[in-house]
């Protein structure tokens, strides 16, 4: 006798579903829809219809039906604007945060989790900036960097420094005075990672090296480093595209000023679009930074497969 010959399993007929899968299927998608129809409402439909505006000219106070096509228009005008390229400068500049922050992070991670008692105590008081209000936090370094009054010039002034910076009033030291005040804030967040990833390593390894006679150099090198390559990966991304999002402590502290020593691009696109109500060429710019902060982001997943062992 011939075997009979078994049908492919693509052509085999599938189970229908049961009335209870069906329910268990809807009470599901019941659950997750007000999340789906927000991110619908609030972010993909706004993605949509900025990639739209950006091939038109249209101020919204005169209503959809003043929209006119203008092609690539926007585009060239952007390229030939020298406000945007100058907030894109500062942007470059300003991911410098990244680095600075997690080197910090890093170094006070190793040193609460290895030589410090009260962990838990630090970590809150580290951790305070980074969820306090950002309007909150500007003010007060508003206040501290005060050129005549504030207690950092006072300090400086004590110790015989006659002259000190003017800080967030001083052409030259605006922007980097704002980046220290954004390393300040994101150096609890870091820390909080870090001390996790830390906590994660098995001690085997360590104890393997302290019998190898490793110093304390080499095990931070050889055994520390490349164990937290995944979360220094994951730091320097939402880190980088962060600085392209900075927009609150600019608004509260500088406004884009002296002479838009501090603008960046965010800044200037809501200035664009909300101040001078040119809402196609602020889509035009939320466009391009997206499309900025995407290549960013493929370049450092390219790069990582040289770094971060997992």
């Amino acid at each position: 006798m011939q075997p009979q010959p078994t049908a492919p399993a693509d052509a085999r007929p599938r189970p229908r579903r049961s009335k209870q899968q069906w329910k268990e299927t809807l009470t599901g998608y019941a659950f997750i829809s007000p999340m789906l129809i927000g991110v619908t409402l609030l972010t993909i439909l706004p993605i949509l219809a900025s990639f739209a505006l950006s091939f038109t000219e249209w101020n919204f106070l005169l209503g959809f039906q003043k929209i006119k096509f203008v092609g690539l228009d926007n585009f060239e005008r952007l390229f030939a604007d020298e406000t945007f390229w100058k907030s894109l400068r500062n942007n470059l500049v300003f991911i410098l945060v990244v680095p600075i922050s997690l080197a910090l992070s890093l170094a006070l991670a190793v040193i609460i989790n290895r030589y410090v008692y009260f962990k838990d105590l630090f970590k809150v008081v580290y951790f305070m900036p980074y969820i306090s209000s950002v309007v909150a936090v500007a003010i007060v370094w508003q206040v501290l960097f005060h050129p005549s009054y504030g207690p950092v010039n006072n300090f400086l002034r004590s110790v015989g420094i006659d002259d000190p910076p003017k800080w967030i009033a001083d052409l030259h030291f605006a922007l980097p005075s704002v980046m220290m005040i954004m390393v300040w804030i994101s150096i609890g967040y870091n820390l909080i990672i870090y001390t996790a990833g830390l906590q994660s390593i098995p001690k085997d390894y360590y104890e393997a090296a302290d019998i190898d006679g490793a110093k304390p150099w080499d095990k931070f090198r050889f055994i520390t480093l490349p164990m937290l390559s995944p979360t220094t990966f994951f730091l320097t991304i939402t880190g980088i595209i962060g600085t392209f999002k900075v927009f609150d402590l600019i608004q509260v502290l500088t406004k884009g000023g002296p002479a838009g020593s501090t603008s960046v691009v965010v800044f200037h696109l809501y200035e664009t679009a909300f101040v001078n109500l040119k809402m196609s060429y602020a889509s035009t710019m939320a466009l391009f930074l997206f499309a900025a902060i995407f290549a960013v982001t493929l370049l450092q997943w390219w790069g990582q497969r040289k770094w971060v062992n997992y």
